[in-house]
């Protein structure tokens, strides 16, 4: 008799620890698509303010043409990547570097740096990419959590035989996407 109990102790153990972690599992995943959502609903903010920023900078620099339509074209492929984090961040990475000629082109125009429109563009912009950064930072922790416990043991266990995959981090890969953008004027 006793041993029958600690038989199905040991199973009620095991089952409970299966139930668990799965249960863990299941929440992390949900948890990392909550925070890719959130991403995207910062990054649609973004895509909807481009065009209102390209709009108020043609007015000061219509002959900029080509920074136009890269902004446009970088924004563009932005908003239709869809698929894995690394094809959104290569999308990101373009627009960003597009966002940064452009305002480095601003600076070159005063009367356009003293806009009453263009200074609250480029301040909703700002605020934007706060958020965006604090959603990535975010995805990412959610991310780290989940691949962490799909890797340890004993929780790996129960992960591999449920086909739990791991998460892919949404970082920027490209050295030169981290470094500041050339802007040559002289080819106007």
């Amino acid at each position: 008799m006793t041993t029958l109990i600690v038989i199905v102790a040991i199973v009620l153990l095991v089952v409970g620890f299966v139930w668990t972690t799965y249960n863990s599992l299941v929440s992390m995943r949900v948890q990392v698509g909550e925070a890719w959502s959130d991403i995207d609903v910062q990054l649609r903010r973004r895509y909807d303010l481009v065009p209102n920023l390209v709009e108020t900078v043609k007015g000061y620099a219509s002959h900029e043409q080509g920074t136009f339509e890269k902004v446009v074209e970088a924004r563009n492929a932005a908003m239709n990547a869809t698929g894995s984090p690394k094809e959104q961040q290569a999308a990101e990475n373009m627009l960003t570097g597009a966002l940064k000629s452009l305002f480095a082109l601003a600076e070159a125009y005063p009367d356009l740096k003293a806009s009453q429109n263009f200074r609250e563009l480029q301040t909703q912009l700002t605020e934007i990419e706060a958020n965006i950064q604090a959603s990535r930072r975010y995805y990412n922790g959610v991310v780290r959590n989940l691949n962490t416990k799909i890797a340890q043991f004993p929780s790996n266990l129960v992960a591999s035989q449920f086909n739990f995959e791991k998460a892919e981090f949404f970082e920027i890969e490209d050295a030169a996407a981290r470094g500041p953008v050339k802007v040559d004027f002289s080819k106007s």
